[in-house]
């Protein structure tokens, strides 16, 4: 994918895709996102949980969610603090000591130790492309299911979608209109 295409793909700016486009496009690579349908969720997703590429890391209240982070055993959260400390992070908004523990294993980097890492834009894409690639989302994106692979990703709420539906859909929309 060229810079060009990365960039009107995901709505960015020239200095956002500057930033981007390597790290992304390495990590689209390595794990294997290479389809259309592949590349236009990816970026989409990644788009909307990094609210445009712009955070790495979690916003931070805490809200009422975030509170409920601590100790949640399906996270992997088993000690005080954890909550916070394994925070959203990455392009993805990976979660949970569970799994930084699993991407650290993965790609064989210590991220429980140094959890800011995953904030840097290449292990924040590198990241992301590993969880997407051991979470399924590729074999997901082959179906052509985006709302499957948006819940993938994010859970869904009481009416069974994902958070930010609405715009997940209209990213997915322009990315696809892009790359084919």
């Amino acid at each position: 994918m060229l810079k060009e295409d990365f960039a009107a793909a995901a709505g960015l700016s020239k200095a956002l895709a500057d930033k981007w486009y390597d790290p992304v496009e390495r990590s689209m690579m390595e794990f294997s996102i290479v389809s259309p349908l592949r590349a236009a969720m990816f970026l989409a997703t990644i788009g909307h949980e990094s609210a445009d590429f712009r955070y790495t890391r979690e916003i931070w209240g805490p809200t009422p969610t975030q509170e409920r982070y601590e100790m949640r055993a399906d996270l992997g959260n088993v000690k005080p603090g954890d909550g916070k400390r394994f925070m959203g992070r990455g392009l993805i908004q990976i979660t949970g000591r569970a799994n930084y523990a699993a991407v650290s294993r993965g790609l064989r980097v210590d991220y429980q130790s140094r959890p800011e890492d995953l904030e840097r834009p290449p292990d924040a894409a590198r990241a992301s492309g590993w969880w997407w690639l051991n979470n399924g989302c590729n074999e997901i994106a082959d179906t052509g299911d985006f709302l499957r692979v948006s819940i993938r990703v994010n859970g869904k709420n009481r009416d069974g979608f994902p958070n930010g539906w609405a715009d997940r859909q209209r990213r997915y929309k322009a990315a696809l209109a892009v790359l084919g």
